[in-house]
């Protein structure tokens, strides 16, 4: 058993795939549409195109509305991204526009940095 596919959920997955391929240069991997106005819509690493794909899920069900509030409210990343160098990251994220929560902090042996995703989630970078 292996992971294949992940997801985050979106408020909006065409603001979504805007942000997630244009800012954060991951690239779009499978558009389909679902009939319902909605896209299995993922995106993957342009380092890693054959590795886990992530999935830009649109918020359906009111239950996943308040989960995704209540992750954002309380401070809580949805997920995180592995990145070389954080600070280098965030210096080329707000230059583009990105707005940070946290910048580059110390914690144990790595180096980690939150953002918002302009679509509902706050994402962590941590650098490995």
């Amino acid at each position: 058993m292996r992971i294949k596919v992940t997801s985050v959920l979106v408020d909006d997955q065409e603001r979504a795939l805007t942000f997630y391929t244009n800012v954060l240069g991951f690239e779009m991997k499978q558009d389909e549409p679902l009939g319902d106005g909605h896209r299995w819509l993922t995106v993957v690493s342009a380092e890693g195109p054959d590795d886990v794909e992530l999935l830009l899920e649109p918020l359906g069900l009111e239950a996943a509305k308040t989960y995704q509030k209540a992750l954002y409210d309380a401070g809580i990343p949805l997920t995180a991204f592995a990145v070389s160098d954080v600070v280098s990251e965030c210096l080329r994220l707000t230059q583009l526009g990105v707005v940070f929560e946290a910048g580059p902090t110390e914690v144990g042996e790595t180096t980690i940095a939150v953002f918002d995703d302009t679509c509902g989630n706050l994402i962590q970078i941590y650098e490995e």
